[in-house]
C-alpha cells in the first residue's frame, strides 16, 4: 500500500493535481486557502484586494509580532474598500476551493487546516473525497486517525478552536497507527519555523496520545520551515509532511 500525503497546499492546484500520481490514496492535511504568500506578497486574497504595497506592510508588521497594528492595518484597508469584508473573503475563498478540491484525486481522505473555512467544504468535496475530523479510517489494514484545524493564536485564522476542544477530538481517535493532524505535537523542534524565527503553537493533546497509545507514526504540517522535519517521540516516528505550496512533492508512506 502506497499513500501520498500533503499539508499546507495554500493554492498549488497545479501540483496537487498530481500528488496522487503513483499512489493508492492521497491524505491533505489542509491548509487549502491562500490569504497571502509570506514568499511572494502579490500572491493571494489579500494583494487581490488591496494591493502587494498593503501586503508588504502586512508581512512586516505579522513578522514583527505587532499584531494589534497589522489588525488595525486591515480594519481601515476594509473600511477604506467599502465591501462586507465577509462576503468578499467568502468569494474568493470560494474561487479557490472549486480549483483545488477539483484537483484532489480519488480517493482522496482529507483534514482542516487552521486558515480553511470547513463549512465551505461540504459544498466542494466531491465524492471521491472523503472528510475527516477527529474520525478514523482505515487503509491497508492501518488505522488513520484524523484532527482538523489549528489552536488559538493572535493571528486569529478562520479555523482555531479552544485546547479543550481539540483535545477531545483528539481523545475520540482512540488508538490508531498513524495520526494525521495539521498541527504537529507539542515539541520545540516540530513547532519552531527557521524563517519566520517563532514558535507556532503545537498541541499537547497530540503528544499526549502520542506517548499514550504510541502510533507508528504522526503526520502533520503547519510549520512551514522547521527546525526539525522527522524526529522520534517514543515509538512513533513524528514527520512534518512539508509546505506542499513551495515545494510540490507529496510525503509518501509505504507499508
Amino acid at each position: 500500500m502506497r499513500v501520498h500525503v500533503v499539508s499546507d497546499v495554500h493554492g498549488n492546484a497545479e501540483d496537487l493535481a498530481k500528488a496522487g500520481e503513483g499512489a493508492d490514496a492521497l491524505i491533505c492535511l489542509g491548509d487549502l486557502v491562500l490569504f497571502l504568500d509570506y514568499a511572494d506578497h502579490s500572491r493571494g486574497i489579500f494583494p487581490d484586494l488591496f494591493g502587494v504595497e498593503n501586503a508588504d506592510r502586512l508581512v512586516e508588521l505579522r513578522t514583527a509580532r505587532r499584531f494589534d497594528e497589522a489588525r488595525d492595518l486591515g480594519r481601515r484597508l476594509w473600511a477604506e474598500l467599502d465591501v462586507d469584508r465577509d462576503t468578499a473573503i467568502e468569494s474568493a475563498v470560494r474561487r479557490q476551493y472549486a480549483d483545488l478540491f477539483a484537483a484532489f484525486p480519488n480517493p482522496t481522505y482529507a483534514t482542516y487546516g487552521n486558515v480553511d473555512i470547513p463549512r465551505l467544504w461540504r459544498e466542494f468535496a466531491g465524492p471521491g473525497t472523503t472528510v475527516l475530523d477527529g474520525q478514523r479510517v482505515e487503509l491497508g489494514g492501518l488505522t488513520f486517525g484524523f484532527v482538523g484545524g489549528g489552536l488559538r493564536t493572535p493571528m486569529r485564522t478562520p479555523y482555531e478552536i479552544s485546547d479543550e476542544e481539540y483535545a477531545a477530538k483528539v481523545e475520540a481517535l482512540g488508538d490508531v497507527d498513524v495520526l494525521c493532524s495539521h498541527i504537529p505535537p507539542e515539541v520545540p523542534e516540530l513547532t519552531y519555523d527557521t524563517v519566520a524565527r517563532r514558535f507556532e503553537r503545537g498541541s499537547r493533546a497530540l503528544l499526549d496520545a502520542i506517548r499514550r497509545t504510541r502510533p507508528r507514526y504522526a503526520l502533520f504540517g503547519h510549520v512551514h520551515q522547521p527546525l526539525a522535519r522527522r524526529m522520534r517521540v517514543a515509538a512513533t516516528e513524528c514527520v512534518n509532511v512539508g509546505h506542499f505550496a513551495s515545494t510540490g512533492r507529496p510525503f509518501a508512506l509505504e507499508w
